[in-house]
């Protein structure tokens, strides 16, 4: 794909997000009705509305693509390019006056000989947030922006300087194994947040704000735009076992790049069920972090 054809579909797919961010930024503030769709997952008015302006402008926009979204939209899914959108991502904040979510479009390219269980390239991807009217773009090949200016992970070196992001399911969280990991990432992290809005934890993750992201079982609409976003801008995207990401996203670990070797051995063991490294004293913090600096100074 040239770098033509990849802001073709940022471009257009930007203006859509910031019409659908108006109308969420509107509900936010009138208050909206919210209603149950399975035992404890929320969904409101404004997701439905939400997801209805990006079709209809997606539809407008590009006649042949396909579309993929939270709240129920299946369309032309055999198309060579699939939009997966989340029109609310971060419903259970927003129904909660947390001002803490976005609308997440990624758009997937899956060439006519591709098999139908592995994903294709993911070519675009936007995630707005509302509320701090920022704008996060990336195209295949021309790196990541943030209202228009270039975005790159950040160097932090090593997990106890780094502050990390994760999430919990809404539902099934007894079953989730997360508490475990997000319980040893405080003890030997700067900290831990959870926001929850996946698609804005990527974001960060991609604009330096979060060192890392990982979390459990989420869906191709929560990562397509900000998996895109987190390697155009410089990070790495991969399982807990170093493989390949998958859009299926059973598991989803987002770094800098440089954390990346640190916390695939840090999963490894936990799920090996070994010991873990004690957690350093704050002197033996320093007297690393002290020598780490003397050997870049000497190299």
């Amino acid at each position: 794909m040239s770098s033509a054809e990849a802001l073709a579909f940022a471009e257009p797919a930007s203006r859509i997000a910031l019409e659908a961010g108006a109308l969420l930024r509107d509900y936010y503030h009138r208050g909206v009705t919210t209603e149950y769709k399975g035992d404890v997952d929320l969904v409101t008015e404004a997701d439905r509305a939400s997801e209805k302006l990006i079709v209809e402008r997606l539809h407008a926009a590009f006649p042949d693509h396909g579309i993929y979204g939270e709240e129920g939209t299946r369309s032309h899914l055999e198309s060579e390019y699939r939009w997966y959108i989340d029109p609310l991502d971060g419903t259970t904040n927003f129904a909660h006056g947390f001002p803490v979510f976005c609308v997440s479009m990624g758009l997937e390219r899956r060439g006519p000989s591709l098999p139908a269980g592995e994903d294709g390239e993911i070519v675009a991807g936007v995630i707005y947030d509302p509320l701090r009217e920022e704008l996060f773009t990336a195209e295949k090949g021309r790196g990541a922006y943030l209202n228009g200016a270039p975005i790159h992970v950040s160097r932090t070196p090593v997990l106890a300087e780094a502050l990390v992001a994760t999430g919990f399911p809404s539902r099934k969280r007894h079953k989730n194994p997360n508490i475990y990991f997000y319980q040893q990432f405080t003890l030997r992290s700067h900290g831990v947040r959870r926001a929850g809005s996946a698609a804005l934890d990527l974001a960060y993750t991609a604009c330096g704000r979060m060192d890392a992201y990982w979390e459990f079982n989420l869906n191709p609409w929560d990562t397509a735009a900000g998996a895109l976003l987190v390697t155009e801008a410089g990070g790495s995207m991969t399982r807990f076992d170093g493989s390949t990401f998958r859009l299926d996203s059973q598991e989803i670990l987002a770094t800098n790049g440089l954390l990346r070797d640190e916390m695939l051995e840090f999963f490894r063991a936990m799920f090996a069920g070994e010991d873990l490294e004690p957690i350093p004293t704050p002197a033996e913090f320093a007297a690393h972090r002290a020598a780490r600096k003397r050997k870049e100074e000497a190299e």
